[in-house]
């Protein structure tokens, strides 16, 4: 029996992540080994989860994930800790369809109970009909307890604790508001910024939750068995020499993913930011990140790119290592920077508009899933069609996307998830078993 659980909340920015990187926080100091996990496919909450626990933070997604692989990585991992804590995404019920792929149906899959925060600033007795709702709605949760945020007198706080009682949820405490325990606004929804000190603010949150909440009273309503995993994590068979770039410019990637191709072979990190020269590799992966943060660099940088353009092994590459690999890309000035153009695109940061959603790619049979988050656009348009790439979206809608596959390269603007798939991103790039 362990405490396991996931935070949600009825809509987002309701104070959800600063209650998680909080908790987190708060436990690693206690002594405790502490696994934090992100519903979702969100990148930037999992880096804030490793840095406030001091283990890494594992995306589990409902929609890119099989129903056999998921808990089978959840269970791996929650193994070794004394206390696992998942964040929830957007609202509770809130999926990719209806509830599919939501905080609810995760919570219901791996049968955790669910820690409701409930901004409760401009709500007094009407939180008992909330929470009386999110209780009863989908019975395959179970409502442990409720934390009211933004509640600045106790007064108000007596109201909703007995809004609570008179809805059968337990109320753990509230917290008052305080802006220097926000986390600051993000590039693209995804950036950390180099000039927040974030350890600093999750210190500051730490301290104010254990002031106000009753964290051990949380653990002993969370208490779950721990079932034991299926099967362990596979070590490297393989010979493939692979290197991954890793730099400001470059880190959207999945703790699985990279257990995957770690099956493959050995892996090695680069910089297409500082290095000059090109590792010796079988397979390239650049993954997404911030190249247009980065343009002067990565355009100064004329020797890796040179290189790249003679590089005759395989190439993987999502979102902004597209971008990379394009002819220029445009800043928000208008003016292009030149890239490795090995892809016969370039793309803009002006006129930046949202393309965001969840993504399933047909290449021949083999199938994988992933998703697109990105403002950037192309301005010079792909010339390809292939029949044999399909791409629908989350409702099974088939919609206009581009991925790129010769023999030797796969990219595109979707970030795919290939944990549970080593084998299709064998077949789709020749690469030996």
């Amino acid at each position: 029996m362990k405490p396991q659980f996931l935070i949600a909340a009825p809509h987002s920015g309701a104070g959800k992540t600063t209650v998680t990187l909080a908790l987190l926080r708060a436990l690693e100091r206690s002594g405790r080994r502490v696994q934090p996990f992100k519903c979702g496919p969100d990148y930037l909450d999992p880096k804030h989860h490793t840095l406030a626990a001091g283990q890494e933070s594992v995306n589990l997604d409902a929609f890119m994930m099989t129903a056999q692989h998921l808990p089978e990585v959840y269970q791996r991992y929650t193994q070794q800790a004394d206390v696992s804590i998942i964040e929830g995404v957007m609202g509770l019920f809130d999926g990719a369809r209806k509830m599919e792929g939501s905080s609810a149906a995760l919570a219901a899959l791996l049968d955790v109970p669910v820690i409701l925060v409930v901004d409760a600033q401009a709500m007094a007795y009407s939180a008992a009909a909330l929470l009386y709702g999110y209780k009863h709605f989908f019975p395959d949760i179970t409502l442990a307890g409720v934390i009211f945020n933004f509640v600045n007198a106790p007064a108000h706080y007596r109201i909703l604790e007995e809004a609570a009682a008179d809805a059968g949820v337990p109320v753990l405490g509230y917290l008052p508001e305080r802006a220097d325990i926000r986390i600051p606004s993000r590039h693209l929804g995804l950036h950390i910024s180099a000039e927040t000190d974030y350890n600093a603010i999750i210190d500051a949150a730490a301290g104010h939750l254990s002031a106000h909440i009753d964290i051990e009273r949380l653990l002993q309503q969370t208490l779950r068995p721990v079932a034991t995993p299926v099967t362990g994590a596979a070590g490297s068979s393989g010979v493939l020499r692979i290197a991954i770039a890793k730099d400001e410019a470059f880190n959207f990637t999945y703790r699985e993913n990279i257990a995957a191709l770690s099956q493959l072979g050995v892996i090695h990190y680069f910089s297409p930011l500082t290095d000059t020269t090109l590792p010796p590799a079988d397979l390239l992966y650049f993954p997404g990140g911030y190249p247009e943060l980065h343009l002067p660099q990565l355009a100064a940088n004329t020797g890796l790119l040179q290189q790249l353009r003679q590089y005759e092994g395989r190439i993987l590459a999502e979102c902004g290592g597209m971008m990379y690999l394009g002819e220029n890309i445009v800043d928000e000035t208008g003016h292009p920077w030149n890239m490795a153009g090995l892809l016969p695109v370039s793309t803009s940061m002006q006129q930046p508009a949202l393309t965001i959603g969840y993504r399933e790619v047909h290449i021949g049979d083999v199938i994988f899933k992933g998703h697109e988050f990105h403002y950037s656009h192309y301005v010079k348009a792909p010339d390809i069609t292939d029949p044999a790439i399909r791409v629908w979206n989350a409702r099974q809608e088939v919609i206009p996307g581009t991925v790129f596959h010769t023999p030797r390269l796969l990219a595109g603007y979707m970030h795919f998830y290939w944990g549970d798939n080593v084998a299709g991103l064998q077949r789709v790039l020749g690469l030996p078993g």
